[in-house]
This record gives structure tokens, sequence and C-alpha cells, in this order.
């Protein structure tokens, strides 16, 4: 039996493993491959483009992944980060673009967590449903509407036809009401016995009981909005707006640049999940949100 559940546990770390390499590996590559030589890009990757005039016994079709450069050299960094200043352009637009979003969202989607899942109100929960069957639609189905309404308030090809809807999104508001659900609500009847107004109790009790959820809330949006390519295309025409996301898509001409520059876009999101892994784990468990 105990030799059995050995053999059990050390087919499922292999498995695990596995997955976990093949889920890393596209990273791995990607970062070695940054630190080449345009010569070495070129001759590993030179076939690229050039398949379809690919001719038995005279060509190559095939690219030559390689996971260690033969020397290794920032030149490509200091080609995105000096010699190229649309990148600090577009990473700054990015910022500028999430920031917003994050913090506005994460406010909205507390206080009104906080009415849907403590306050007692008629038509509590056929409203959250409506809001809720909203977070259901695909962006494809609000973007007419949304850009209809940004057409009408003359915020087309500005910031804030992005970051409004990103605002008052419902996602944040879901979450965030299914971790207050978990609370008891004798914290509440207890602060209410002492004198205290929603404000206070939403403000001394309910935040510091769900910084995991917030945490959790603010690596999604994080993720999502960072990786955002649709959103800017539609409602920004002016490309010097538009974020990074859009920039690094169209990266096609230098393949050192495209790597160091990708590089760099995901090092934000794995210093964010680094710094708040164990919040976030915790606030998606407690969440209840599955997959």
């Amino acid at each position: 039996m105990l030799v059995t559940n050995l053999l059990k546990k050390s087919a499922l770390t292999a498995v695990m493993v596995a997955i976990a390499v093949l889920f890393i590996m596209p990273i791995v590559i990607t970062f070695t491959n940054s630190l080449m030589s345009d010569q070495e890009l070129a001759t590993n990757y030179g076939p690229i483009g050039q398949m379809n005039k690919a001719v038995a016994g005279k060509a190559n079709p095939f690219v030559n992944l390689k996971l260690l450069p033969d020397q290794v050299t920032l030149k490509q960094y200091g080609k995105v980060l000096v010699s190229s200043p649309r990148y600090l352009t577009m990473f700054w637009n990015s910022v500028f673009l999430v920031v917003p979003i994050i913090i506005g969202q994460a406010l909205v989607a507390a206080l009104a967590a906080y009415a849907f899942s403590k306050l007692q109100f008629r038509g509590r929960e056929s409203l959250f449903l409506v809001y809720v069957l909203t977070m259901l639609m695909p962006f494809q189905v609000t973007l007419v509407p949304n850009y209809l309404m940004a057409d009408k308030l003359g915020l087309l090809d500005s910031r804030y036809a992005i970051i409004l809807p990103g605002i008052f999104a419902a996602f944040g508001v879901f979450m965030l009401r299914q971790f207050m659900l978990g609370i008891p609500y004798a914290y509440i009847e207890a602060a209410k016995i002492d004198g205290a107004g929603h404000l206070r109790i939403f403000y001394k009790i309910m935040i510091p009981m769900i910084k995991p959820g917030l945490a959790a809330l603010v690596i999604l949006l994080f993720v999502d909005y960072w990786n955002m390519v649709e959103q800017p295309l539609i409602f920004l025409d002016d490309p010097f707006k538009q974020p990074l996301s859009v920039y690094l898509s169209n990266l096609t001409a230098e393949k050192g640049i495209a790597l160091a520059a990708s590089m760099l876009y995901m090092t934000p999101m794995v210093l964010l999940f680094l710094y708040a892994e164990t919040y976030f784990i915790k606030g998606v468990q407690l969440s209840g949100i599955k997959g």
C-alpha cells in the first residue's frame, strides 16, 4: 500500500513538473534569446518568413531554437531602453491606463461588494444578478455601446474612453462580494453597538479583513489590463497614446528588440505576482472562484 501511494505521488509529481517546464520554457527561451547578438539571432531565426521559399535540399525551413547564447550581450536592452524612446513612451502610456483602472475599480468594487453582501435593501439579489450579467457578456458585445457612449461624451482618442469602463467593470464587485460573504455579520453588529456607522465599519473592519481579496483582484486586473490590445486599437487613434501591448504586437522587424522588449514587458507582472503571491492564493481560495 505504501509502495503504491509512493508510486502515485511520484507519477503525479513527474506530471506536474513536466507541465511546469512546458509553461516556463517559452519564458526561458525568450530571456536567453534576448541576450543573443543580432548576428546570432539572424542565424537562428533567419528562415522565419522564408519558409514558403524553401526548396528541399537548398534551404532549411525550420528555425534553430537555442537555449543558451554563444555570447551574452545586453545590447538589445540598450536599444530598447536608450536608443528607442518610443518603448518608454508606450510603457508610461500603459502605466497611466492601468493604474487608474486598478485603483478606481478596487475602490468601487469594494464599496459595491459591501452593499451587496452586508446591507439589506429591497431588490438586492435581483440588482446583483443584473450587475453580474454584464460580466458574462464578452467584450465584443459591449464594444459598440461603449464606443457610441464615448463618442457622445467626446472621449474618443483619450485615456478616459478606456479608464472609465474599466473602473466600473463588474468582475471586481463579484469577486469581493464572494469574499465578504464569508465574513460573519457579527462583526458588523458589534461595531454598530459601539456606535460605528457604515463608512467606519467599511474602513476599519471590512478593508483589513479583505486584504487578500483586494490583492488577488489587483493582480488579476493588472494582468488583464496590462495585456489589453482591442480597447486601445479601437478607442485610441493616436499611436503615441497607445500602450505597450500594442507596441509589442507591431514589433516584427528586429527580433532582438522584440525579445528584449517582451522580457521588460512581462517583468512588472512577474514581480507583482511574486510580491503578493501569498495574498493572491489566499484571496482566490476564500473568494470561492474556481478555474
